[in-house]
Protein backbone atom coordinates (compact mmCIF):
# COMPACT_ATOMS: atom_id res chain seq x y z
CA UNK A 1 0.00 0.00 0.00
CA UNK A 2 1.27 3.49 -0.83
CA UNK A 3 1.76 5.80 2.12
CA UNK A 4 -0.26 8.77 0.86
CA UNK A 5 -3.53 7.68 -0.70
CA UNK A 6 -6.87 9.37 -1.00
CA UNK A 7 -9.83 8.03 0.91
CA UNK A 8 -11.36 7.20 -2.45
CA UNK A 9 -8.35 5.07 -3.40
CA UNK A 10 -8.45 3.30 -0.04
CA UNK A 11 -12.16 2.63 -0.45
CA UNK A 12 -11.42 1.16 -3.89
CA UNK A 13 -8.68 -1.11 -2.51
CA UNK A 14 -10.95 -2.39 0.25
CA UNK A 15 -13.75 -2.92 -2.27
CA UNK A 16 -11.46 -4.97 -4.52
CA UNK A 17 -10.35 -7.06 -1.54
CA UNK A 18 -13.87 -7.69 -0.18
CA UNK A 19 -15.32 -8.45 -3.60
CA UNK A 20 -12.70 -11.15 -4.03
CA UNK A 21 -14.82 -13.30 -1.69
CA UNK A 22 -18.23 -14.84 -2.40
CA UNK A 23 -19.60 -13.50 0.89
CA UNK A 24 -18.87 -9.87 0.02
CA UNK A 25 -19.74 -7.21 2.57
CA UNK A 26 -21.45 -8.12 5.80
CA UNK A 27 -24.94 -6.69 6.43
CA UNK A 28 -25.08 -3.20 8.00
CA UNK A 29 -25.88 -4.36 11.54
CA UNK A 30 -22.98 -6.84 11.45
CA UNK A 31 -20.63 -4.09 10.28
CA UNK A 32 -21.82 -1.80 13.08
CA UNK A 33 -21.23 -4.61 15.59
CA UNK A 34 -17.73 -5.07 14.16
CA UNK A 35 -17.09 -1.32 14.35
CA UNK A 36 -18.10 -1.41 18.00
CA UNK A 37 -15.80 -4.37 18.61
CA UNK A 38 -12.86 -2.66 16.91
CA UNK A 39 -13.50 0.58 18.81
CA UNK A 40 -13.47 -1.43 22.04
CA UNK A 41 -10.12 -2.95 21.10
CA UNK A 42 -8.69 0.49 20.31
CA UNK A 43 -10.08 1.80 23.59
CA UNK A 44 -8.40 -1.05 25.45
CA UNK A 45 -5.04 -0.17 23.91
CA UNK A 46 -5.47 3.52 24.75
CA UNK A 47 -6.33 2.54 28.32
CA UNK A 48 -3.23 0.36 28.48
CA UNK A 49 -0.93 3.07 27.11
CA UNK A 50 -2.40 6.16 28.77
CA UNK A 51 -4.82 4.98 31.42
CA UNK A 52 -4.57 3.40 34.80
CA UNK A 53 -5.79 -0.04 33.73
CA UNK A 54 -2.75 -1.80 32.30
CA UNK A 55 -2.98 -5.15 30.55
CA UNK A 56 -2.30 -8.42 32.28
CA UNK A 57 0.96 -10.10 31.37
CA UNK A 58 -1.07 -12.75 29.53
CA UNK A 59 -2.77 -10.16 27.29
CA UNK A 60 -1.16 -9.30 23.97
CA UNK A 61 -0.16 -5.69 23.49
CA UNK A 62 -1.18 -4.35 20.09
CA UNK A 63 -0.21 -0.99 18.72
CA UNK A 64 -2.54 1.98 18.60
CA UNK A 65 -1.74 2.20 14.88
CA UNK A 66 -2.80 -1.41 14.27
CA UNK A 67 -6.04 -1.01 16.21
CA UNK A 68 -6.81 2.29 14.46
CA UNK A 69 -6.21 0.55 11.13
CA UNK A 70 -8.62 -2.26 12.07
CA UNK A 71 -11.28 0.31 12.97
CA UNK A 72 -10.72 2.25 9.74
CA UNK A 73 -10.91 -0.92 7.66
CA UNK A 74 -14.34 -1.81 9.05
CA UNK A 75 -15.52 1.81 8.68
CA UNK A 76 -14.46 1.71 5.02
CA UNK A 77 -16.34 -1.57 4.61
CA UNK A 78 -19.46 0.04 6.07
CA UNK A 79 -19.12 3.10 3.83
CA UNK A 80 -18.58 0.96 0.73
CA UNK A 81 -21.52 -1.30 1.52
CA UNK A 82 -23.76 1.76 1.95
CA UNK A 83 -22.43 3.64 -1.09
CA UNK A 84 -20.94 6.43 1.05
CA UNK A 85 -17.99 8.43 -0.24
CA UNK A 86 -15.75 9.01 2.77
CA UNK A 87 -14.11 11.96 0.98
CA UNK A 88 -17.49 13.67 0.52
CA UNK A 89 -18.59 12.79 4.05
CA UNK A 90 -15.41 14.15 5.63
CA UNK A 91 -15.32 17.27 3.44
CA UNK A 92 -18.91 18.01 4.39
CA UNK A 93 -18.38 17.52 8.12
CA UNK A 94 -15.18 19.60 8.08
CA UNK A 95 -17.07 22.48 6.47
CA UNK A 96 -19.77 22.12 9.13
CA UNK A 97 -17.24 22.22 11.97
CA UNK A 98 -15.28 25.10 10.44
CA UNK A 99 -18.42 27.22 10.25
CA UNK A 100 -20.15 26.14 13.45
CA UNK A 101 -17.07 26.14 15.66
CA UNK A 102 -15.05 28.96 14.09
CA UNK A 103 -15.19 31.04 17.29
CA UNK A 104 -15.65 28.24 19.80
CA UNK A 105 -12.02 27.46 20.59
CA UNK A 106 -9.00 29.61 21.35
CA UNK A 107 -7.08 30.09 18.12
CA UNK A 108 -3.32 29.78 18.10
CA UNK A 109 -1.46 32.94 17.28
CA UNK A 110 0.24 32.89 13.90
CA UNK A 111 3.99 32.57 14.11
CA UNK A 112 6.00 34.82 11.82
CA UNK A 113 9.57 34.23 10.76
CA UNK A 114 11.88 37.01 11.94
Amino acid sequence: MNKDQTLSALQSQVDTYINGFEEGYFPPMELIARLTEELGELSREVQHVYGMKKKKTTEAVRSLEEETGDLLFVLICFANAEGISLEKALTSVLAKYQERDKNRWTKKEEQHDN
